[in-house]
């Protein structure tokens, strides 16, 4: 028996595969990828989802997270770094202390 979260999965690899998905859909997958711990399928719907809409501001925290968990530090910065800069650009000061705290863990 398929569980809830593999047919969240499967359909969320449906709607973006169909290239109509909109910006959360490809957050969505994305994060179903790093439940599963699937970190390299995960970076990749997140680095399409910077492709399609850079101004996505929540995906650049849940990279961060997931390439810190990937053990991948030096790209979990790139990424924070990216996410802080929109969010000071904003004005977004919640998000903007997420991200910086984020990078401060990762040292």
């Amino acid at each position: 028996m398929v569980s809830a979260v593999n047919k969240r999965l499967a359909f969320l690899e449906q709607t973006t595969r169909a290239g109509s998905a909109d910006a959360f859909a490809w957050y969505a997958l994305a994060l179903e990828y790093r439940k599963e711990q699937r970190f390299d399928d995960a970076v990749a719907a997140f680095e399409s989802l910077r492709a399609k809409d850079p101004g996505y501001l929540p995906m650049y925290l849940m990279a961060g997270q997931t390439l810190a968990e990937a053990e991948r530090p030096a790209d979990a910065s790139t990424w924070l770094r990216a996410g802080i800069e929109l969010a000071r650009e904003r004005g977004d000061g919640k998000t903007l202390s997420e991200l910086e705290n984020a990078l401060a863990e990762l040292a």
